[in-house]
């Protein structure tokens, strides 16, 4: 238990430690920070994702049922540049735990820096290309199989989501001739219905982001469109954008 921590004998100058989680796993990354915040023996400020609020709102809620203080767990839902910026440069902080961009993790960083004690740390999981390499020695369709689940699963908005593929230049052409006809058989739509294989992105503006030419090294290609995507919700096209 960290010195000042709720709980502790020095409770006047209790120690609370941030805990900023990402919309893509609103509820296993979130509670997963509060609990071992709280196992450390710290006070939790829990800040959501902006997109995310009522999951955090019903887990923070059944916590206080189970027991935890609510002076131990407080919950600010809220804009990230409002909320977020505000918690990581007070100088009462114990430390953050954070799991979103590496740009922002950089700004939270800094921030800690200037104000936060020298030993306060900053817990930070952030974002990466995931690749996946095959050769000749692979069963495509397992490979294909693979690839298709990783990369599309969840719209593609996992972290652990397949963002690279590498193939053997020799199995290559046929390998890809498989590979956009599973594409092409995706369904897109309401992922409610059983019958949808991709449902919406979070935001308008992640769709948005989506859109236009892919740049792969340093040759702008047109993505190709594969998959009709339906009208209404924010629900964005396979792309397939070879070298």
């Amino acid at each position: 238990m960290r010195p000042g921590s709720p709980g502790s004998a020095n409770a006047n100058s209790a120690a609370y430690s941030p805990c900023i989680s990402p919309w893509n796993f609103p509820l296993a990354i979130f509670t997963g920070q509060i609990a071992a915040a709280l196992a450390a023996g710290n006070g939790v400020l829990a800040k959501p994702a902006e997109p995310s609020p009522i999951i955090a709102t019903i887990a923070v809620k059944l916590l206080h049922q189970a027991g935890v203080p609510r002076s131990v767990l407080q919950l600010l839902p809220g804009r990230g540049s409002v909320i977020g910026a505000k918690i990581v440069s007070d100088p009462r902080i114990c430390g953050v735990c954070f799991t979103g961009s590496t740009g922002t993790a950089q700004m939270i960083n800094r921030s800690m820096a200037k104000r936060a004690a020298p030993d306060a740390p900053l817990i930070a999981e952030t974002g990466g290309l995931n690749a996946m390499i095959v050769d000749s020695t692979a069963l495509p369709e397992q490979a294909i199989r693979d690839i298709v689940n990783s990369a599309f699963r969840s719209a593609g908005q996992r972290c652990s989501a397949l963002r690279i593929l590498f193939l053997q230049e020799d199995v290559a052409p046929a390998f890809l001739d498989m590979l956009y006809g599973a594409m092409d058989e995706l369904v897109l739509g309401n992922p409610w219905d059983y019958g949808t294989d991709i449902g919406p992105v979070i935001t308008e503006t992640a769709r948005q982001g989506d859109r236009g030419t892919y740049r792969n090294g340093q040759i702008g290609r047109p993505a190709a469109q594969t998959a009709e995507a339906p009208q209404g919700g924010h629900v964005r096209r396979p792309r397939r954008h070879p070298r």
